[in-house]
């Protein structure tokens, strides 16, 4: 066993809180509070997880289920659980293997995995560490036509969906990244980086892999023409002036060949839209509560949204998962699937490769076990009867 696998194996590592203590300790606070922080006061991000604590299971009891099938697919995507490895960008700065260890352990466990364009890693070693289905999420940094080049090469390299993130009209407000000084410490300004300095050699072991990673310079997957690849440095500035619009959408149905999922959907209104535009699917999410806080709890919008879409493409949701109990929860109200991404995240800076393993054995123990103790043998079988909801809550009738 691997120092990475004895790290995220102990008896006291058993659910999805353990492994972000064993993160914490690891990482400096620039790179644990990227992961672990969202908007302006948070409140979003915290609506996220009590949302699940707040609907409750109606079990079916004193049947013996015929095993647990956790397997479905998804935009056509065969998943050995209804779970993806959401898109999170920058994540060589958690791990220096980044997404290359994600991928890898989502593949291995037969999850979807989804790459940003945010990657410190040309999509092409992405795919090429996955075993698993893999999804392709673009931001239009760098306009079109730095974004016509990646979907042909995300084509080819077996990336089978393209998911587009229409949330970020501006960067959210993440003050625990200002105070920390994680735009300073990824820029060119090297006298302000400083005073930051003493949080990265507090965390030696962190700052010896990144530093002999050779750390995030560029975009490889943002090729600007006449330019080549997109300096980090440039990236959070970018993203406040690549807005994806509906005319945008138009372009890309057109341009991508596979199925287009939408991500950042919390209306019925823009679900429908969506829909309408030639989205295979729709993700029901506020970007973790990392952008507008104040906005609704992704479970608590689900609902709405699956009514609005009424069987016209798949549901998908993301924000708050932390446990197995979670996902069923979602899929009761009518998701297809969900997708997490602090919860691997923190796997990815607990132990890297070792780490993402170790959250998604916990995650899919949970959920098989969430299954069978609702008197059913299978997910496919979850619906809103096996689950309350608070009064005031839309429901799927409305």
């Amino acid at each position: 066993m691997t120092r990475d696998e004895r790290r995220v194996s102990s008896s006291q590592v058993v659910n999805i809180a353990d492994v972000r203590r064993v993160a914490q300790r690891r990482l400096p606070p620039v790179a644990f509070d990227y992961v672990d922080g969202g908007a302006d006061g948070e409140v979003t991000m915290r609506a996220n997880a009590r949302a699940f604590q707040e609907v409750t299971f109606r079990p079916r009891n004193a049947v013996a289920p015929d095993g647990c099938g956790l397997r479905t697919t998804v935009l056509g995507s065969e998943l050995a659980m209804p779970l993806l490895l959401a898109p999170c960008g920058f994540s060589r700065l958690i791990h220096p293997q980044g997404e290359i260890a994600a991928a890898r352990a989502a593949g291995k466990a037969g999850v979807g995995f989804v790459l940003s364009t945010i990657s410190a890693y040309r999509l092409e070693e992405v795919a090429a560490a996955s075993s698993g289905p893999r999804w392709y999420q673009l931001y239009l940094v760098g306009g079109r036509a730095a974004a016509e080049p990646a979907l042909e090469r995300a084509w080819r390299a077996g990336f089978t969906v393209l998911a587009i993130t229409v949330d970020t009209a501006t960067f959210g407000m993440r003050e625990r990244d200002v105070r920390n000084g994680a735009a300073v410490l990824v820029g060119n300004n090297l006298p302000a980086k400083i005073r930051f300095l003493p949080q990265l050699l507090a965390h030696p072991g962190w700052l010896a892999g990144f530093l002999r990673d050779g750390g995030m310079l560029e975009l490889p997957n943002v090729i600007v023409p006449g330019r080549g690849p997109m300096p980090l440095a440039e990236a959070p500035s970018a993203l406040t002036r690549s807005v994806v619009t509906w005319e945008d959408l138009r372009w890309l149905r057109k341009a991508w060949p596979g199925p287009l999922i939408v991500k950042g959907i919390l209306t019925g209104d823009d679900a429908r839209r969506a829909v309408d535009e030639g989205a295979a699917g729709v993700i029901v999410s506020n970007h973790g509560g990392r952008q507008l806080d104040g906005v609704a709890a992704s479970l608590r919008a689900l609902p709405e949204v699956v009514a609005a879409v009424n069987g016209k493409a798949e549901v998908l949701m993301d924000g708050g998962v932390q446990r197995g109990g979670d996902i069923a929860k979602a899929l009761c109200l009518g998701a297809r699937a969900v997708l997490a991404g602090r919860a691997y995240m923190y796997g990815l800076g607990a132990a890297g490769e070792a780490g993402v393993a170790r959250v998604l054995a916990i995650l899919r123990a949970d959920l098989e076990r969430a299954v069978t103790l609702l008197g059913c043998s299978s997910v496919g079988e979850l619906n809103r009867s096996y689950v309350d909801i608070p009064a005031g809550w839309p429901s799927q009738s409305s």
